[in-house]
């Protein structure tokens, strides 16, 4: 195939692709991209499989060390800024209650409808993603969440300000539900582990920084400059990753390349990925998004159990955002800038379980080696038992020590066990699902995801009632029980997992289909240990493996 020419319009470069041009095309190629003998015949009976080649320049797990780490950065810190967005409402509640004359529970709605927004968004940015990429994707959630954002501060009343809160969670979604993939895209899976570590981190360290930030800017501005503030941020963000994050995502990018070999050969190219899954249509991908996650919840007890698990804690941490300012403010006079500091002390906790991470995934990693590559997902648990433990404890901690004759420092630190639990209940239970689930991994995020953010919009409401009604001790004290019903979740399922992952259909196929997939992998290494054939990354896995790759090291 080599000698042939361009056609017009349609630029082949030497060597390597300019940044700039990463940025706008998609399908730019190469000279070797080019004269590559893809295997086919170029018709539309058989095609061309376009595939990476060696050593390819477009293919982001070749990129430069300092543009991954850029990449990096701008996806956790999108992300960042999108978790705090929903928190430093909280931080100036009491203003936007004196300025619009309106109740408590009226005025949480607007922290409740922006999380609500969490679960509306991922149904519509997966199958964009997915689509049309993850650029793609980025460019508009950032540039509409900053729109929205922009007009809640200058929301004339309680009502417009509430929606157009809903709006910017909704839009600002996609860097939660595809900014992992991104990092996955980047790094290999030995590599991706830091990562995704900074990614992972981001949505709860943002939440924890919100009610700091609100609560004094509030205080001295006006809820106005809060929102102005975030608009402004989001805006930010929005033009850093729209000059420094090409698309990244391989689908994408070997369709755009397969469509740009055609135009200028004259022959029949498609992407290999496309060839192996067979045609899929936008409606039938809906269909799928919107359907599968729902039948898996429902029909698996092990996605529902751990769903509901979950989406308790990331609720009762949103509860949290409607306590404080009644426990710290208005019992004991904080204002609201000190009050705001009161959630330093789950802060730190979460950057306590997010380092206890780093042992854990090492003996996980073992673990795994022990057993050929193909650990038992119940190993994922471990994790979780410590977090179990620490949840109830720090919950009735809070409740029975904020009395305002005790002082405040005890009742701080007495949340710090909460966010440490909160870390490594999710970390333990997300990998345990995506381990159980592999290929079906990303539908029981979904589901995992849709419930955990209706229960982070509700229990704040829900929050405001119970302290009204049975006051600042028995108000966290029911969660907490709560949380001692589930306590043994972990440990049961670390004993009788397997069993039970055993009567469940979709966990029985994933289970059948990874161990095939270890058994391939013994093979081919064999094969190429016989024939002394070097290990290169010239191809891009199935969408199922890519999708469960985003998220496995997290």
């Amino acid at each position: 195939m080599s000698g042939r020419s361009p056609g017009p319009n349609l630029t082949v470069y030497p060597k390597r692709i300019p940044f700039w041009h990463l940025l706008v095309d998609k399908g730019a190629i190469t000279q070797d991209v080019l004269d590559y003998e893809y295997a086919g015949s170029g018709t539309e009976d058989d095609p061309f499989a376009v595939a990476w080649i060696p050593n390819d320049s477009r293919n982001p797990q070749f990129f430069s060390g300092a543009r991954k780490i850029s990449i990096t950065l701008t996806v956790a810190f999108a992300s960042l800024i999108v978790s705090l967005a929903s928190s430093a409402y909280s931080g100036s509640i009491s203003e936007i209650i004196a300025d619009f004359q309106v109740s408590t529970p009226v005025a949480t709605l607007g922290l409740s409808l922006y999380v609500l927004g969490f679960a509306i968004g991922p149904l519509f940015w997966a199958p964009v993603g997915e689509v049309y990429g993850r650029q793609v994707s980025f460019f508009i959630s950032l540039l509409f969440m900053a729109i929205f954002l922009a007009g809640c501060a200058g929301a004339q009343n309680i009502w417009s300000l509430c929606i157009l809160r809903f709006f910017a969670g909704s839009f600002g979604s996609a860097p939660l539900t595809n900014g992992g993939g991104t990092i996955s895209d980047i790094f290999s899976a030995r590599q991706r582990g830091l990562g995704l570590s900074l990614y992972a981190a981001a949505p709860f360290l943002g939440p924890s920084l919100g009610p700091i930030i609100g609560g004094f800017l509030g205080m001295k501005a006006g809820w106005r400059w809060v929102e102005g503030l975030l608009a402004a941020t989001a805006g930010f963000v929005w033009l850093v990753s729209t000059l420094m994050t090409p698309e990244t995502y391989a689908p994408v990018l070997l369709r755009e390349r397969a469509n740009r070999l055609s135009r200028i050969t004259g022959k029949i190219y498609r992407s290999k990925i496309e060839l192996e899954k067979g045609p899929v249509t936008t409606a039938e991908l809906l269909r799928k998004t919107l359907s599968r996650p729902w039948v898996l919840l429902f029909k698996e007890p092990i996605v529902l159990l751990s769903a509901v698990y979950v989406a308790l804690v990331y609720g009762t941490l949103y509860m949290f955002f409607a306590a404080f300012p009644i426990v710290f403010e208005e019992v004991r006079g904080w204002n609201p800038g000190m009050g705001g500091l009161s959630f330093l002390g789950i802060m730190v906790g979460m950057i306590i379980g997010i380092i206890c991470t780093i042992p854990a995934n090492l003996h996980y990693t073992q673990i795994q080696s022990q057993h050929g590559g193909y650990a038992p997902p119940e190993t994922r648990l471990i994790m979780c038992m410590p977090g179990a433990i620490a949840i109830p404890i720090s919950q009735f901690w809070f409740a029975w020590t904020n009395y305002p004759s005790i002082h405040w420092i005890v009742c701080i630190i007495g949340t710090a066990p909460f966010g440490f639990g909160v870390i490594l209940i999710y970390m333990g239970c997300m990998n345990y699902l995506i381990d159980s689930y592999t290929i079906y991994a990303a539908s029981v995020l979904a589901a995992n995801a849709v419930l955990r953010s209706i229960f982070g919009a509700v229990l704040p409401i829900v929050s405001t009632w119970m302290y009204d009604g049975v006051g600042i001790h028995w108000a966290p004290s029911i969660p907490a029980f709560i949380s001692l019903l589930f306590l043994p979740f972990p440990f049961f399922f670390y004993k009788y997992g397997a069993a039970v992952r055993a009567k469940c259909k979709y966990a029985a196929e994933s289970d059948q289909y990874m161990r095939k997939l270890a058994e391939n992998t013994v093979q081919e290494k064999k094969r190429r240990a016989s024939t002394a054939e070097p290990e290169a990354r010239t191809e891009v896995p199935t969408m199922e493996m890519e999708r469960v790759a985003t998220v496995q090291s997290i």
